[in-house]
C-alpha cells in the first residue's frame, strides 16, 4: 500500500490509480482508517472490481474487505414499491371508489428474499470507518435506481458518493471509471427520472388496471366462462399489445390484389434474358385505367391485348435504345445497438430477445463485450481512438485471426472516428455493444448460442474496418414497337467487408425486391463482360412474350426481433409530422426493458411466441384486452402517448424539465382518463367485438369441475397485475 500527502490530506494509492482519503480519525484511543465502499449490482460483478483493484480481501457474508476496501454488491433490486395497502389496508380491496390512487408520498419497502443482503449492505454504507462510497452498478438509468433506492432505505449519511460509469468490464475500463468517477450528485437527474419511470408504470398498472378490471372484468369472465378476469394495463405493455393486434388485423382483413406483368424474353449475345415492360408516354396503354402500377396489368385479359398489339409485328424486334454501366457500392451496416442485435439473433439463431440479452449480459459480464443495453450504433470518440487494443485482443481468436490481421495491416482503424461510424452526438449513455478482445479464456465455456452471438457481434464490427462491397451494374431499356421493356444485371465484384460479414444466402448477387418490383438479375462476370460490346441502336431478336402473374403481399407478422426494432422505432408510425419530429429518436420502452415487456405479455397469455420461428401473434384474450382498452382508454394503445412519455423522461434526465412538471402531467393523465372511463357503461356493447374476435380462433374446451365444458382461455389472479411490470 502506497501512501502519499498533498495539501495537507492523505492520498492512498493500493493500485496504479490514486483515491482521495480523508485523514486518520481518533476515536476513543484507537485509529481508524478511513475505508472506501465499492457496490456493484451483482456478485460476479463485484468479483470484477476486486480483482482490478488488486487489493488483499478477506471474504465475509456478503461482502470482501481489505484494509482500507470493501467490496459488496447488490442482487439486482434489492428494493421495491409498496402495494396500496401498506398505504391504508382497505387498498386491498379493488372498488372504484378508491380510485385514482395517487399518493402524495410514495412508500417503499425491502424485498423479502433479498432483505439479508440489503441488512449487510446497510451496516457497511453507515459504518464509521466508511468515508467514501464507490457507485458500481450498472452504468444506466435502472442501475442508478437501484443503488438510489438502496442508500434511500439505509438512510445512508453525508459521506464522499461517487459514481463509476464504465463501459466493459475489463480491468482497465474499471480502473478507469474509478478514477474518474464523478460525484454522485451529478447523475441526480437521471436518478429523478429513473424514480419517475418506476412512479408511471406503478400508477399506470395499479390505476388503470384496476380499473377496466373493476368495469369489465366481469362481462369478460362470462363471455369466457371463466371464474374471474383481471385486465392487466401497462404503460408499455398495452402499446406493444395494439401493435400487434393491429398487425394482425392487417393480415386477417388483407384482400389479395392480382397484378399480371408482361416479359419480353430476348436473345442476347444467345443467352436467353428477360426484360419487363413497364408503361411509356408513348405506350398504347398511357394513362389506361387497366394499369396496376407503372409495370402491370389488373387484369391477364389487359395484359394478353399489350402482348396481341406487339406481335403484330414479326419478326419481333427489340432496339437498345438505352444502355448504362457502373459500378455500385454498399456500405458495411451500424454496429449493434441491443435492438438490432435482438432482431439479428432472432432472425438468424431464432432466440428471443430475452434469451439474447442474457446471452449478451453473460459475454459483458465475462469481459468480451461492452455493456450491453444500449440505444447507440455508433463508437465515441475517445474509443475510436484507442480502437486498435480491440482489433489486436481479435488476432488470439481463430476465426477472427485473418480478418483482424489485416484490418491492422490495412491501418483504417485509424481513420474510423472521422467516419459514420463514429458519432458522440448519436450516445447518451454508452456507445455501441463491441468485443473488447479481452476475456478470451472464457470462450471455451461458452454455450453454442453464446458462441453465436458473440461471433455475430464481432463480425459486425469488424466489418466497419472493410472497404464497402462493390457490384458492377448494367442497366438497359429494349423498344419493341411503342413499348418499352427494362432489364438490369448486377455482379459482385469485390466482397469487400462481406468477407467478414458473409454474403446472404438469399440472394449473392441482387438485392432482394418486392414481389411487383424490377429485380437485378444475378449473373457472372463473363456474360457481364460479353455485354460490353453492347451498344445503343443495337437490334436484338425477341423470342417470345410471356405473361407473369403476381399478387400482393399481406404486411408480414412480427417475430421477436423484428417486434423489438418496432419498439425502438415507433416514433416512426406516428403521423403527425410535427409530434414525429419532436419525439423524433424515441422509442417505447427501453434498450434494457422491451425483452421483458414482450416475455411478460407471453406469460400473462395476451401474446404468443413460437419458439421455432419466433412468429409473434395476439390471443383470443389479448384481442378481447385490446377491445377494452381501444373503447375505454384508447390512447394507451398509440406509439404517441407511450413515445411522449418516454421523451419526457429523457427531457427530465436532461434537466430540461424537473420531476414535479412531469408527475403534476401523470397525475392530471391518469385522474382525467380515470373520470371518463367511470362514466362510461359499454360493456353490453362489447360482446359483438369479442364475437368477432373469436371467429378467428379455434375454441378448446376443457371439462369444468361440474362436468360442463368452458373454454380454455388462462387467467389472471388479482395479484400478478399489482405486481406492476417493469414498464
Amino acid at each position: 500500500m502506497n501512501f502519499r500527502k498533498k495539501n495537507g490530506i492523505l492520498f492512498v494509492a493500493p493500485v496504479r490509480f490514486l483515491y482521495r482519503r480523508d485523514a486518520e480519525e481518533t476515536r476513543k484511543g484507537q485509529i481508524y482508517m478511513n475505508k472506501s465502499v465499492f457496490i456493484a449490482e451483482k456478485p460476479s460483478v463485484a468479483q470484477e472490481f476486486a480483482k482490478a483493484l488488486k487489493v488483499k480481501t478477506t471474504r465475509h457474508d456478503g461482502y470482501l474487505e481489505s484494509e482500507n476496501t470493501i467490496v459488496t454488491w447488490c442482487v439486482g433490486h434489492l428494493v421495491t414499491m409498496s402495494y396500496p395497502e401498506v398505504y391504508d389496508p382497505k387498498l386491498k380491496k379493488w372498488s372504484l371508489d378508491t380510485l385514482p390512487f395517487l399518493p402524495e408520498e410514495f412508500k417503499y419497502e425491502l424485498i423479502d428474499d433479498v432483505k439479508k443482503q440489503f441488512r449487510i449492505v446497510e451496516r457497511l454504507l453507515n459504518r464509521e470507518d466508511v468515508t467514501c462510497i464507490y457507485v458500481c452498478t450498472d452504468s444506466g438509468r435502472e442501475g442508478e435506481y437501484i443503488y438510489r433506492l438502496v442508500d434511500q432505505m439505509a438512510h445512508v449519511g453525508d459521506k464522499d458518493k461517487r459514481r463509476v460509469w464504465i463501459d466493459s468490464q475489463t480491468e482497465e475500463e474499471i480502473l478507469r471509471g474509478i478514477r474518474e468517477a464523478k460525484p454522485l450528485s451529478e447523475y441526480d437527474h437521471l436518478a429523478d427520472a429513473a424514480y419517475l419511470r418506476a412512479k408511471e408504470d406503478y400508477l399506470m398498472g395499479i390505476n388503470f388496471s384496476r380499473l377496466l378490471t373493476l368495469k369489465y372484468g366481469q362481462s369478460m369472465s362470462n363471455y369466457l366462462g371463466t371464474k374471474y378476469t383481471v385486465i392487466s394495463v401497462g404503460r408499455v405493455m398495452t402499446c406493444v399489445l395494439g401493435m400487434v393486434v393491429r398487425r394482425e388485423r392487417e393480415i386477417r382483413y388483407f384482400v389479395k390484389t392480382p397484378f399480371y406483368r408482361v416479359l419480353a424474353v430476348a436473345d442476347v449475345l444467345g443467352r436467353e434474358v428477360e426484360a419487363e415492360w413497364r408503361v411509356t408516354e408513348e405506350s398504347v396503354a398511357w394513362q389506361k385505367p387497366v394499369l396496376y402500377k407503372e409495370n402491370g396489368f389488373k387484369t391477364k385479359e389487359d395484359a394478353q391485348k399489350l402482348i396481341t398489339y406487339i406481335e403484330r409485328v414479326q419478326p419481333m424486334e427489340a432496339e437498345v435504345t438505352a444502355i448504362e454501366r457502373k459500378t455500385e457500392k454498399k456500405n458495411p451496416p451500424l454496429l449493434y445497438n441491443l435492438a438490432e442485435l435482438q432482431n439479428d439473433c432472432s432472425r438468424m439463431f431464432k432466440i428471443s430477445p430475452d434469451e439474447t440479452l442474457k446471452i449478451v449480459q453473460e459475454l459483458y459480464e465475462k469481459k468480451l463485450v461492452t455493456y450491453p443495453r444500449t440505444d447507440a450504433r455508433v463508437l465515441s470518440t475517445a474509443v475510436a481512438k484507442e480502437i486498435n487494443r480491440n482489433i489486436s485482443g481479435l488476432k488470439q481468436v481463430p476465426a477472427f485471426a485473418v480478418f483482424a490481421d489485416k484490418v491492422l495491416a490495412m491501418g483504417s482503424y485509424k481513420k474510423i472516428a472521422s467516419t459514420r461510424y463514429t458519432n458522440d452526438k448519436q450516445i447518451t449513455d454508452h456507445y455501441a455493444i463491441i468485443p473488447t478482445g479481452q476475456g478470451l479464456g472464457a470462450l471455451r465455456s461458452l454455450h453454442p448460442q453464446s458462441e453465436s452471438v458473440y461471433e455475430a457481434i464481432c463480425r459486425r464490427f469488424l466489418s466497419i474496418f472493410y472497404p464497402p462491397a462493390q457490384y458492377r451494374k448494367l442497366s438497359m431499356t429494349l423498344k419493341v414497337r411503342t413499348e418499352s421493356f427494362y432489364a438490369s444485371f448486377k455482379v459482385l465484384t469485390d466482397e469487400g467487408y462481406l468477407k467478414v460479414a458473409g454474403i446472404p444466402k438469399k440472394a449473392q448477387n441482387t438485392q432482394g425486391q418486392k414481389d411487383d418490383e424490377t429485380e437485378d438479375v444475378g449473373c457472372d462476370t463473363a456474360f457481364l463482360d460479353m455485354l460490353k460490346d453492347l451498344k445503343k441502336g443495337s437490334h436484338l431478336p425477341v423470342k417470345r412474350l410471356m405473361i407473369k402473374e403476381g399478387e400482393t403481399s399481406p404486411p408480414k407478422r412480427y417475430n421477436s426481433g423484428s417486434l423489438i426494432l418496432a419498439m425502438e422505432n415507433a416514433g416512426q408510425l406516428i403521423e403527425d409530422e410535427e409530434l414525429r419530429a419532436q419525439i423524433k429518436g424515441s422509442g417505447i420502452g427501453t434498450s434494457a426493458t422491451r425483452a421483458e415487456i414482450l416475455k411478460k405479455l407471453v406469460s400473462i397469455d395476451y401474446l404468443a411466441l413460437n419458439k421455432k420461428t419466433q412468429i409473434v401473434t395476439p390471443t383470443q384474450l389479448g384481442e378481447m384486452v385490446y377491445e377494452v382498452v381501444d373503447n375505454s382508454i384508447r390512447s394507451l394503445l398509440n406509439p404517441e402517448l407511450t413515445a411522449s412519455w418516454e421523451k419526457g423522461l429523457t427531457y427530465v434526465a436532461e434537466g430540461s424539465i424537473t420531476s414535479d412538471v412531469y408527475m403534476e402531467k401523470l397525475e392530471r393523465f391518469i385522474s382525467d382518463r380515470t373520470g371518463r372511463v367511470m362514466v362510461l357503461h359499454n360493456q353490453y356493447q362489447l360482446r359483438g367485438n369479442y364475437d368477432r374476435c373469436a371467429a378467428f380462433y379455434k375454441k378448446e374446451q376443457r371439462p369444468s369441475a361440474k362436468g360442463k365444458t368452458i373454454k380454455k382461455v388462462s387467467s389472471n389472479a388479482k395479484k400478478q397485475t399489482d405486481k406492476v411490470s417493469t414498464e
